[in-house]
């Protein structure tokens, strides 16, 4: 149980009166970084257990989210480099960490949550992309308007060659040339066929644990995203840390390429 600390509870609070009729973010992206190094901070003997701890807190997350109208976020949870990269145990445990996560919680009718998926199903174990697919099913009528993307298995380069491969296919169906194609390709057609797609690009990307880079999220949709990055492993991003970011967002003027 957290110990309330007057101070900080002063503090969230000024900053949630600051934030009354700022302009907010539409769509949050939100790279989780930093589980392990929470919990070798922590001193737990399995720093896997950081995976958990920030799996749940992700709920957390998207509660502030709620408060504040913002209806469109996506968690960066696993990328392609992480499932090929990471010891078989690890990835073992953190995919028993997502199943639980959208079976007990985000994948529940009554989450309140929309939820999708950005990444290929293909490279995930059975059980998870089954336990993800009845997610999406269960949360798919959804009426708050309120939708999470789950990037998982995902990698923002492979996104875009899998978007174009697809543009090209359909384009190929319809016998349409490569010529054709080329003189009338736009970056709308592209996007209708990222994992993304009707989704609204990313207005804010947070990056918790310090590092500050965008490890393949989101690049085509980041494109005039602001980005903010936090000291705080993930684990310990508090309420108080997320206002500061939305604090920042607020300031800034945004220019989209002008």
């Amino acid at each position: 149980m957290r110990i309330a600390n007057p101070v900080y509870e002063v503090y969230t609070r000024r900053l949630r009166h600051q934030l009354a009729g700022a302009e907010l973010p539409r769509h949050v992206g939100l790279i989780m970084d930093g589980n392990r190094r929470w919990a070798r901070k922590k001193g737990l003997a399995d720093t896997r257990l950081g995976h958990r701890y920030g799996a749940e807190h992700a709920e957390n997350v998207l509660a502030w989210c709620e408060s504040l109208g913002i209806r469109h976020v996506t968690v960066f949870l696993c990328s392609t480099e992480n499932l090929q990269n990471r010891r078989n145990d690890e990835i073992d445990f953190l995919m028993q960490v997502v199943e639980d996560l959208v079976t007990d919680r985000l994948g529940r009718p009554d989450s309140g949550w929309q939820l999708h998926v950005a990444g290929s199903m293909d490279v995930l174990p059975d059980t998870t992309a089954r336990a993800l697919k009845n997610a999406m099913e269960a949360t798919r009528d959804c009426t708050t308007e309120a939708h999470v993307t789950l990037a998982i298995g995902y990698g923002g380069r492979q996104e875009i060659i899998d978007a174009f491969r697809d543009l090209l296919y359909e384009n190929a169906s319809q016998g349409r040339s490569l010529a054709d194609i080329a003189n009338t390709l736009t970056a709308e057609d592209l996007a209708a066929h990222l994992y993304t797609a009707n989704q609204p690009d990313p207005d804010l990307v947070i990056r918790t644990s310090g590092e500050q880079r965008l490890s393949n999220f989101l690049l085509w949709q980041s494109a005039y995203a602001e980005l903010y990055f936090c000291e705080a492993y993930w684990p310990a991003f508090r309420e108080l840390d997320f206002l500061r970011a939305l604090r920042n967002y607020a300031s800034r003027h945004r220019r989209y390429g002008k």
